[in-house]
């Protein structure tokens, strides 16, 4: 049996395209084939959390024959898999039509961690969802990529929230079963397809795939039955405790990921290590071309030519960086592939803002990559000034160091509503002159009533959607009533409702509002003009301090002064993101600068039409417009900074936001208001999209690495 088959046992012959339609994560951003499943059974579709396979194995012989029996239903069937099919089969592609370059070596884009949908939970936040988009847009245009990553069979962690606040961090599930995983079978017919050396022992490598569009994410498993137990754990886990694990896990990624994509014939002509993680991906190709009787400085010169590295953040801590002795005991002597000593071989790491006793991820992967990018323009500055010892005596500015905004894909975070009023101004291609910018421009010109009464709707399901989870956790988890006001179901549709959702890290300052509880009670509970704030996010198991930012956020839920009018929403992931960017009305976003990288949730609550308050800090620096929304004044550096953005914050609630938002015309739209939202949609559209990121990235990067060109070789000396 297929794959397909054994996920879905049983359909009728006359709509057994559906197990295709539920095998391909396109059905995530394709409308029709949304609209299909959602037909099955509409209760049923809510309660698996729109998940198709799941919904096909719950749904009973007799509802699937009434389907394959009813006209409309087919009439709907026989489109989205027209749509499916024809999508994969054309060449006619952006990436064709621009670059005419074969597929036969295409794109190998590694990370650790991939969200594309949120049964298949191996992501932890922005750097994993950003991976998604990117693999979804680059389906869309046609771009040749090929993804690798991890399978963590425990995912990275659900979160249990406390009766006092402290987050439990318990495994996820990931259940094959009602997943479009798909075991990678190789050539010889085995399942281990590779294998690495760590600790002294073989470990070896299975693959799954997932379909994302055109693009296959190879997700690799070391928990087979022929490896060591503690082997078999090594890809059990997102990120897990302690720096041994998290090396043997890239070195897996890296050194296993290019030997699977060897076993499977696959010989990419261009490579992508999406932040340090995958730095060992870079190293090993210089095995391969020593192997081949390159010396090492020709060797790198080869690498680099076809390699592209992204840096994702400033914070020192988020840069992987691991003792001597630990890369030791993790790859042996590995160096003796290189023809090299182990001093050589280390040097490779070796950062100069650090000592001597360690192995720097980020630092070898700038060494070995011909080109290198930061995440926003902001991100750019500080990553220039943070690795210029690479290039010793040189200024900042000059450091070879690129940046190419992130973006979201449009189709996954633009709700349908929005979808389907931007058809009616735009006409039904609107998306294939996308990169027109005049076109972006005749958003301003909906129509105000149409454009709130969209938005009221998203805000209505947003509300519903809330207290039906909070329902099912009633009924499954929870046991004291008081979780049920934190979880917000005393939250209503009136008043205007600010969402901040994001990982929980201390610099994002999530507990920034919280700062003048007197003031923040004045302006929740005002009652001519309420408000109401809404939080999710994860601290990282280890990150204590997130965790007590996180656990006095939620001491705030259950506040009697604050009239339930702060809310936590437990266990963030890609379904819940979905609805807060669509439904709330100010997104808020206030990192302490110059930290935030990007930062891509406020764009995706703009493409529904959500304007952002935030510092100008990330993809916000260049994304403000002063008519999209609205900016708190960069403030001095140091230990009163966090006083005077508090102060700032409240300032422009008080003295803008507020009233603009409450500010009605005859028929009770915000007109001000409206047109802060319309301007936020034109900007995201037209800036802050993965078509236009993945674009950038084919033109500047892919397509001259996959020419194995070098335009201004400037390799680091430092």
């Amino acid at each position: 049996m297929t794959a397909a088959e054994l996920r879905i046992p049983y359909l009728p012959e006359r709509i057994e395209g559906l197990r295709e339609l539920a095998m391909n994560l396109s059905w995530r951003w394709h409308r029709r084939a949304w609209k299909l499943f959602e037909e099955i059974d509409p209760p049923v579709w809510a309660d698996t959390r729109y998940n198709p396979i799941d919904l096909l194995r719950r749904t009973g012989p007799a509802r699937l024959a009434e389907c394959a029996n009813h006209p409309a239903f087919l009439e709907l069937y026989e489109a989205a898999l027209r749509d499916a099919r024809q999508e994969l089969a054309t060449a006619d592609t952006w990436f064709h039509n621009r670059f005419q370059l074969s597929d036969d070596r295409p794109v190998a884009y590694f990370c650790a961690e991939f969200g594309v949908h949120h049964s298949v939970p191996i992501y932890s936040g922005g750097l994993g969802v950003l991976a998604g988009d990117h693999c979804k847009s680059a389906s869309d245009l046609g771009v040749p990529l090929i993804a690798v990553g991890l399978l963590y069979s425990k995912g990275y962690f659900d979160q249990i929230i406390t009766l006092d606040g402290w987050q439990k961090d318990s495994d996820a599930t990931l259940n094959p079963d009602i997943t479009p995983l798909e075991r990678v079978i190789g050539r010889d017919g085995s399942v281990p397809l590779a294998s690495v050396t760590t600790s002294g022992r073989e470990v070896r490598i299975a693959a799954w795939k997932l379909r994302v569009g055109r693009v296959p994410i190879y997700l690799l498993d070391t928990g087979l039955e022929e490896n060591d137990p503690l082997d078999r754990e090594l890809t059990s886990k997102l990120y897990g405790e302690g720096l041994e694990l998290r090396l043997k896990q890239e070195w897996i990624l890296g050194v296993g990921g290019v030997r699977v994509l060897r076993a499977l014939g696959i010989d990419p002509g261009a490579w992508h290590a999406n932040e340090g993680h995958a730095t060992f991906m870079l190293i090993e190709r210089l095995r391969e071309l020593h192997a081949e009787g390159l010396k090492l400085e020709d060797a790198i010169q080869q690498v680099r030519a076809r390699s592209i590295f992204t840096t994702h953040t400033p914070v020192p801590a988020g840069h992987d960086n691991f003792s001597l002795e630990l890369i030791e005991d993790c790859t042996g002597d590995y160096w003796e592939g290189l023809g090299v000593n182990r001093e050589a071989f280390l040097r490779l790491g070796f950062n100069p803002d650090t000592n001597h006793g360690s192995f720097h991820m980020t630092a070898a992967a700038i060494r070995l990559s011909g080109r290198v990018n930061a995440v926003s323009k902001r991100h750019g500055q500080e990553t220039r000034y943070m690795w210029r010892k690479l290039w010793p005596g040189r200024d900042p500015s000059a450091v070879p160091i690129g940046e190419i905004t992130n973006g979201v894909h449009l189709a996954s975070w633009m709700s349908h509503a929005i979808l389907d009023l931007l058809d009616g101004r735009l006409g039904d291609d609107w998306k294939l002159r996308r990169d027109d910018p005049t076109m972006w421009d005749q958003v301003l010109d909906l129509d105000d009533a149409a454009l709130w009464e969209v938005h009221v709707q998203l805000k209505r399901l947003l509300i519903g959607f809330i207290r039906e989870d909070a329902r099912r956790r009633w009924r499954d988890q929870w046991r004291e009533a008081v979780h049920l006001v934190g979880a917000g179901t005393l939250l209503s549709p009136q008043p205007l409702t600010i969402g901040f959702a994001r990982r929980f890290a201390t610099y994002k300052r999530a507990d920034l509002l919280f700062r003048d509880e007197e003031r923040l009670r004045r302006l929740l509970t005002d009652v001519r003009r309420p408000v109401q704030v809404i939080f999710a996010g994860k601290a990282h198991p280890s990150d204590g301090p997130a965790k007590e930012v996180l656990q006095r956020v939620y001491s705030f839920t259950r506040e009697p002064r604050f009239e339930g009018r702060v809310a936590f929403l437990e266990d963030y992931d890609l379904l819940v993101a979905a609805r807060l960017v669509r439904g709330v009305d100010l997104w808020l976003n206030v990192p302490r600068p110059p930290l935030e990288a990007s930062g891509t949730s406020g764009m995706k609550a703009a493409l529904n039409a959500v304007p952002q308050l935030g510092t100008l800090d990330g993809w916000w620096a260049e994304g403000f417009d002063g008519e999209n929304g609205w900016a708190l004044p960069l403030s001095e550096k140091g230990a009163d900074a966090d006083a005077a953005d508090a102060e700032a914050l409240f300032d422009v609630l008080e003295g803008e936001i507020v009233p603009l938002y409450y500010d009605r015309d005859m028929r009770g739209i915000p007109l001000g208001w409206v047109r802060k939202m319309k301007q936020a949609l034109r900007v995201a559209g037209s800036r802050f999209t993965t078509w236009r990121m993945v674009g950038d990235y084919c033109t500047e990067y892919y397509a001259p690495a996959l020419e194995g060109r070098l335009d201004g070789d400037d390799p680091p000396t430092g």
